[in-house]
């Protein structure tokens, strides 16, 4: 699919940890055996992970087939069997934990349309979520609301925030079994132009993708195929009495989009999902997403309120976007070519980076330093979410998986926010034989490929577990310390917290001497977490005996 009110964070910490940070100690860990970390969270050092549920795992087989959707697809584009269980799976078994990430992004939850789509690729369904028949009810391929519940909270038990993808402004493709919506809800034509804002924002995404009026004032009545949907599920009163409590409540006339707002931050208000990833920001209006933070932060506030117990910490809902095509070195504002837009502006703390693919194979200092410079100026306080590879991007960095080590160290340590898609960690296949277009990049996890690419799994582990215990890497300031061999540190001193960290990256496999400028004081005990080794700071430098060329050094 083609696809910000300032937020200043908040973050609560308890004495005991704080103390451990002005130490530069988190709490030490075995290596690739990580339980939760005492480390505060922010979500400009997020290290996310994003899965299509659909692709990952398949932990409950008897979901597999619902609403008779049995045609023969074109390859790549039928549902696989992946679920909430199959997610909730891999959250006990400690997978997420020990690549350190402590945020998960998984595609729309909703109900999929029905029937399939056959636009010259062969017979295609919803698989990936992003086709909604009905934002009220959860899509049974996927699981249940208790299924979707478990896995909400066992992410939490293990420090893991839940980041849902969300999709305001189109509805799913029209299909034998699946009607369009109303013309006061929905436009058909024209197709976008993408030549400017008007071209981009009131017209329809592709060919058959029904597109909301999300900026439409006009009041309009609710579809009749939902009402009748809704009476036959037993439930047609329960959702008018809601929908009236949130009018009454908000006072919104009842637009296209207030009904989706309400629809999608209902399930932050029941789940205590931690955060949006907005599908497709730039082909709604700005009001859309001013009236989607502002009713999720009440449906977060709300949760929060009626489950104190639940509450990982104090921070504020995030939202984050995709502005297809938008990069870091454009600034905060979007342009359209006769308007700019800043989303951060309008609800959004991040906006997925599409740039940082082109600067991969530049040199590990005029990356870091290019992401600081920006991050520590117009983007204060915000932060982007890189990646290298995703689900609708057709030209990732290392498509061939040549790169993977490279892949990782630039991904985990370009400062901001870092998006591991699944299959990064373990070479799962880009290109795939009869698949058409961003099928290819949809395949289902290499789970049985594990045991063969275990040295890579692990390079991504150590640098997961270490941002994730260390806001310095993705939130801290950056220095460069030494240039050859390549040494720079990450130093975090804001909203009354500390840390601070060094990396060195190229190094000399066996002995080394690393330079920790003024960072570490003589006689500072520190740790290299990448081997596990300890030393000592001697006339500001380390000395270090180990087989790799790249060293994580922290307080010990």
């Amino acid at each position: 699919l083609l696809k910000t009110t300032p937020m200043k964070p908040s973050i609560f910490i308890c004495p005991a940890i704080l103390l451990l940070l002005l130490f530069n100690g988190c709490k030490e860990k075995e290596n690739l055996n990580l339980e939760s970390s005492n480390t505060p969270f922010v979500w400009e050092n997020a290290n996310m992970y994003f899965l299509l549920t659909d692709r990952f795992n398949n932990g409950d087989k008897t979901n597999d087939i619902n609403f008779n959707r049995t045609k023969e697809t074109a390859v790549l584009r039928g549902f696989k069997g992946g679920d909430f269980a199959g997610v909730t799976q891999k959250i006990n078994e400690g997978y997420f934990t020990k690549l350190g990430i402590n945020a998960l992004w998984f595609s729309p939850v909703v109900e999929q349309i029905h029937g399939a789509t056959n636009e010259g690729t062969g017979n295609t369904y919803g698989f990936h979520g992003y086709w909604t028949k009905d934002w009220t009810a959860i899509e049974p391929n996927f699981g249940t609301e208790a299924a979707l519940r478990t896995l909400v909270e066992t992410a939490h038990a293990n420090g893991i925030r839940i980041v849902m993808d969300v999709v305001l402004n189109h509805t799913g493709p029209v299909t034998e079994k699946d009607e369009v919506w109303p013309e006061d809800w929905v436009r058909t034509s024209p197709a976008c132009t993408y030549d400017s804002y008007e071209n981009t924002t009131a017209c329809t995404l592709v060919k058959n993708l029904p597109d909301i009026l999300t900026e439409s004032n006009k009041e309009v009545s609710l579809p009749n195929f939902l009402l009748e949907k809704w009476k036959n599920e037993g439930r047609l009163k329960e959702e008018l009495a809601s929908l009236d409590d949130y009018f009454s409540r908000t006072g919104y006339p009842r637009t296209p989009q207030a009904y989706i707002v309400k629809w999608l931050t209902d399930y932050v208000k029941d789940f205590g999902i931690d955060g949006f990833r907005v599908d497709t920001v730039k082909h709604a209006s700005e009001t859309a997403w001013d009236m989607l933070y502002t009713e999720a932060s009440f449906a977060f506030d709300t949760w929060k309120k009626n489950n104190p117990e639940k509450v990982l910490d104090q921070n504020s809902f995030y939202m984050m976007g995709e502005v297809y095509n938008y990069g870091i070195s454009g600034g905060r504002s979007y342009d359209f070519g006769n308007k700019k837009v800043d989303y951060y502006a309008h609800g959004f703390h991040s906006l997925i980076n599409f740039e940082l693919k082109y600067d991969a194979d530049k040199s590990y200092a005029e990356i870091f330093k290019k992401y600081d410079s920006l991050l520590n100026g117009p983007f204060r306080e915000k932060s982007v979410l890189n990646y290298l590879t995703s689900h609708d991007d057709g030209q990732p960095y290392d498509k061939l998986r040549e790169k993977g080590f490279r892949a990782a160290n630039v991904l985990l340590l370009t400062p901001g926010g870092s998006q591991i898609y699944y299959g990064d960690e373990t070479n799962r296949n880009l290109i795939v034989q009869g698949a058409e277009g961003d099928a290819t990049l949809r395949s289902f996890m290499n789970w049985e490929e594990i045991d063969t690419q275990k040295e890579l799994l692990r390079h991504w582990q150590m640098l997961g577990q270490f941002k994730g215990n260390h806001i310095a890497v993705g939130a801290g300031k950056h220095k460069d310390i030494s240039t050859t061999p390549y040494v720079f540190s990450r130093e975090y001193l804001r909203n009354k917290l500390e840390d601070k960290v060094i990396i060195g990256l190229d190094l000399p496999e066996g002995k080394k001497d690393i330079s920790v400028g003024s960072i570490f004081k003589n006689g500072q005990a520190l740790k290299d977490t990448y081997s596990g080794n300890t030393t000592e700071v001697i006339n500001g430098k380390v000395s270090l005996d180990t087989p790799y060329t790249l060293v994580l050094l922290e307080a010990n």
